[in-house]
């Protein structure tokens, strides 16, 4: 019996032995503050696009920063092309805690903040400086800042860039030209009004079944940067692209609030350094390829149409109705100032 009794306290010995290193190997769920220097955290990075456009390249550069001044602490993986889903499906997946980060442009996002659609009013920014200086001040940190309330948290705004217009039926440089056009667009009521104002008939889908619409011809065309119609070969399946830039599109890199808050505070921090620093990267980046990729298009046969002032005003024209139409929906307070600030900083 003695013996016995002494088999079993071993054993217990060595369970909690087992236990205790466990514990230490995998970690807790460690909140803000606390020490959690064994633990390691992997987030599952998300996008759209494939792995040649300037997102994608940011998210390259947020990986090598994080990792390396986490000192192997995070772990970034990169998912492309939509593998983990469309943009509305991962923004849900962050919510929900079962995936860590994404990247969307502001149009889905308006399902979650309407303060957002502000972003997509026709011909806002006149210029990329401008666009960096109010998304990146005290009108757009607040946008971000709300993105709390509903499960997200807003790291930075990172650049689409401004979206143009394509499609396989005419070479479009007015208004009247755009009469009857299916024009895929994303699920987002001021792009929907813009190309109704324009004559178009907009066709809502996931980016991820574009290519194919396209080439089915379900659909006409549809309007996206320049970056993106090059990379996503485009002009495999459509003839013409019209450089409208009738909208300046961000993307905002957000990640999971749970998460966020279950990272140690030194490790918060270094997500936030990193999502600036790939966001600096990423728009330099983005800028080089808009110069370079409009010649692109044309060497890949398409036939490129830039606006003359006076054909860029008549689009301006044609839409302008669209600000008072959703000026109190978005939120007048936020329109206000964003046009305020708008006109300050074009002074």
């Amino acid at each position: 019996m003695r013996n016995m009794k002494k088999i079993v306290a071993l054993m217990l010995a060595f369970s909690l032995v087992l236990v205790g290193c466990t514990s230490k190997s995998t970690g807790g769920n460690t909140g803000p503050g606390t020490s959690a220097e064994q633990e390691k955290f992997v987030i599952r990075a998300g996008i759209g696009l494939n792995d040649q456009h300037p997102q994608f390249k940011g998210l390259e550069v947020f990986k090598e920063y994080v990792e390396r001044e986490s000192e192997g602490r995070i772990e970034v993986q990169l998912f492309h092309s939509s593998q983990l889903g469309d943009d509305i499906q991962m923004m849900e997946a962050l919510q929900l805690g079962s995936q860590e980060m994404t990247c969307p442009s502001t149009a889905p996002i308006t399902s979650i903040d309407k303060r957002f659609m502000a972003f997509d009013l026709p011909f806002l920014f006149p210029s990329p400086q401008i666009a960096d200086a109010i998304l990146d001040g005290p009108i757009g940190q607040e946008l971000l800042d709300g993105l709390q309330e509903s499960g997200l948290v807003g790291l930075a705004y990172w650049e689409n860039g401004y979206r143009h217009l394509t499609n396989n039926k005419v070479a479009v440089s007015s208004p009247a030209d755009m009469t009857g056009l299916k024009i895929r667009t994303m699920e987002n009521q001021v792009h929907l009004d813009f190309f109704r104002a324009l004559g178009a008939q907009p066709t809502p889908m996931p980016f991820g079944e574009l290519f194919t619409a396209m080439q089915q011809g379900v659909v006409d065309g549809q309007e996206n940067p320049v970056p993106t119609i090059y990379l996503q070969n485009f002009n495999e399946v459509q003839k013409y692209t019209t450089l409208t830039g009738h909208v300046y599109s961000p993307f905002v890199l957000m990640m999971s609030k749970i998460f966020y808050d279950g990272l140690p505070t030194d490790l918060q921090e270094v997500v936030r350094e990193g999502a600036i620093v790939a966001r600096d990267e990423q728009r330099a980046i983005n800028r080089a390829y808009t110069e370079e990729l409009a010649d692109g298009l044309r060497e890949k046969g398409m036939t490129v149409i830039e606006l003359t002032p006076e054909q860029q005003l008549a689009f301006q024209t044609a839409t302008s109705s669209t600000v008072e139409k959703f000026r109190n929906e978005i939120g007048a307070e936020t329109v206000n100032k964003i046009l305020a600030e708008i006109e300050r900083l074009s002074n």
